[in-house]
């Protein structure tokens, strides 16, 4: 009788051992390790389904490669083939996550259903029903006989599937449902991700057809799992927005065909996720104008500039530690921002709760902004209102010098194109070929900059 090799592992990190912890010593999480039965037989296997080729291939020149990166899928959504850098490259691996609710099924279910129209999609779902994928399908107007729906957990049957169709895409409706005989433990858990996962990713290198997974998050926004997960994928996506509104937000993290930290911006709508082309004019669509505290800064995801309202409140606190608190905008880098308006512009906010807001769930984390953030902080708390045509962009250092961005004539022309009549930039040596219409002020550091915006 063979044996069985048994091994715990961490559900909240994926921290394997041969003995069972009561607390994890990675991630220091008590009770999170689970028993993982394998027999040798299956083991074997497993290395065997892991391996994408044969185990018999030779060293290849990479002058001698035909790369495939120019053959890619249109998605049907301009915003979704930003994001993953010019549609679907066939072969790749795609993992999409959000919380639940948010629009992965529907956004995915409608780029099938564009697919459709040239090919075969295997949209296989572990949650849902054919019936339940056909009622969201007919709300969206997307029934097909090119869709096929495969109501399936087992990774086996699905290959055997997929090896059968030899469909154009594939879909995992979600990756956290699949599981494999070979392993004793419940689907979802770390090894059976990591396990479905590999099995996937081979079959997807071997036949080139090119899978994307559905990813559930944890509390905290991490997609669910082992971070294995992340590495084993070409692309991670996910989606950000609040569940009550009407506007979500794609974001690229991992891209390797295309640009990272692209994003794309969506609105739900009854017939289902609408791209919105301008999010510059999303984001700024409710602006006040002449309003203390409010600014608009011109920030860059990936290739792609836009102009986002930071709003900012000063409010004398009643408490012996002031808040500091942020919405949209790293709250490390709103201390650090707060210690420079101290230090280098002369104004004493100890006794000032300061909270700061990226309007329209906009989300910056880029450094291009900190100008605007602190002009916001100081413009609030002197109670002056900043020229509503007025944008504002440059890094600050930390001597209150600012620092020069990336893409700054497209930040300009972007600003030109939705009629602000004034930027605020970094001087700098190189004289740029500005837009017509747009008065161009280049500015040192933090007081030159504030004394022309709000005269401090």
């Amino acid at each position: 009788m063979a044996k069985t090799s048994s091994t715990y592992v961490c559900q909240a990190c994926g921290f394997t051992t041969s003995k069972w912890l009561g607390r994890c010593p990675s991630c220091g999480q008590w009770d999170s390790l689970s028993e993982e039965i394998q027999s040798p037989a299956s083991m074997t296997e497993t290395r065997k389904r892991w391996s994408v080729t044969d185990g018999h291939q030779e060293p290849v020149a990479l002058s001698k490669v035909t790369a495939n990166g120019s053959n890619r899928i249109s998605t049907g959504s301009g915003e979704l083939d930003r994001t993953l850098g010019g549609g679907i490259v066939a072969g790749s691996f795609t993992l999409v996550g959000g919380d639940p609710g948010i629009g992965k099924s529907t956004l995915l279910l409608q780029v099938a259903g564009h697919v459709a129209k040239s090919g075969v999609v295997l949209y296989v779902s572990g949650e849902e029903s054919p019936n339940q994928i056909k009622m969201r399908g007919e709300r969206l107007g997307l029934v097909s006989d090119n869709i096929l729906a495969l109501p399936e957990t087992q990774v086996e049957e699905i290959e055997r599937h997929i090896m059968s169709v030899k469909p154009n895409l594939v879909i995992i409706d979600s990756i956290q449902t699949i599981y494999t005989g070979q392993l004793s433990s419940a689907p979802g858990t770390v090894g059976q991700v990591r396990e479905a996962a590999g099995r996937l990713l081979n079959l997807c290198k071997a036949t080139g057809i090119p899978m994307v997974l559905i990813g559930h998050v944890t509390k905290e926004g991490a997609i669910a799992g082992p971070r294995l997960l992340e590495h084993m994928v070409d692309t991670v996506l996910y989606f950000e927005g609040e569940k009550g509104g009407a506007y979500r937000i794609l974001r690229g993290v991992k891209n390797r065909f295309g640009a990272t930290n692209e994003i794309g911006v969506f609105e739900m709508k009854s017939e289902g996720l609408t791209e919105v082309d301008n999010p510059s004019e999303l984001f700024l669509s409710d602006r006040p104008k002449d309003v203390a505290g409010s600014v608009v800064v011109a920030c860059v995801n990936g290739t792609r500039p836009m102009l986002v309202e930071v709003q900012a409140l000063v409010a004398t606190t009643h408490y012996a530690n002031p808040k500091r608190t942020t919405s949209g905008v790293d709250p490390n880098r709103l201390a650090i921002l707060m210690a420079i308006i101290e230090k280098r512009a002369g104004y004493h906010l100890m006794g000032e709760d300061v909270f700061v807001n990226a309007a329209g769930g906009a989300r910056i984390d880029e450094p291009g902004v900190d100008m605007g953030v602190i002009t916001a902080v100081v413009s609030s708390f002197r109670d002056i209102a900043v020229d509503s045509k007025t944008v504002i962009m440059g890094e600050v250092g930390l001597s209150g010098e600012i620092r020069a961005v990336t893409f700054i004539e497209a930040r300009v022309s972007e600003s030109a194109k939705l009629g602000f009549t004034k930027v605020i930039v970094p001087k700098s040596k190189k004289s740029g070929a500005w837009p017509k219409g747009i008065e161009i002020i280049e500015v040192s550091d933090v007081s030159e900059a504030l004394e022309i915006t709000i005269g401090a």
